[in-house]
């Protein structure tokens, strides 16, 4: 699903049988970090229609609250619009949210999904803050 999206795609997502080890690597540490979730949501005949990974962040701010990250939120091309990604984020929210403590749910949308900026806000997400990455040379 991350190759079927042409931003992630552009940034190198391109499903090539020579990247398998990266994300087996990529995967079982997601797994393995006890902080981290994966959810995987598969159709009435197994198949994959979407994803995402929550990340659950004890902090200092906000009287010592934990915050839920989500990233990596991807629903199938053939799927879109069906309700599957507000399903998921509906989970999110008023279910995985609550389990793990967390006061606040937040995540970061590229500024060019202007159509996922739309749904966010429908579910009721703020856009609240400015991010900034930097990009580490290898």
């Amino acid at each position: 699903m991350l190759s079927d999206d042409p931003i992630s795609a552009a940034r190198g997502d391109r499903a090539a049988e020579s990247d398998g080890a990266a994300y087996a690597r990529a995967l079982r540490s997601v797994l393995e970090t006890p902080l981290n979730e994966l959810l995987v949501v598969d159709d009435a005949g197994g198949s994959l229609v979407g994803t995402l990974q929550l990340t659950a962040i004890p902090g200092m701010a906000r009287r010592g609250s934990t915050r839920l990250l989500v990233e990596a939120v991807r629903v199938s091309s053939r799927e879109r619009s069906s309700g599957i990604g507000s399903a998921m984020m509906t989970w999110v929210m008023h279910v995985a949210a609550p389990a793990t403590g967390a006061t606040l749910v937040q995540l970061t949308s590229d500024t060019a999904r202007v159509d996922a900026h739309r749904f966010y806000t429908r579910l009721g997400f703020v856009d609240s803050h400015v991010g900034f990455k930097y990009a580490v040379s290898s």
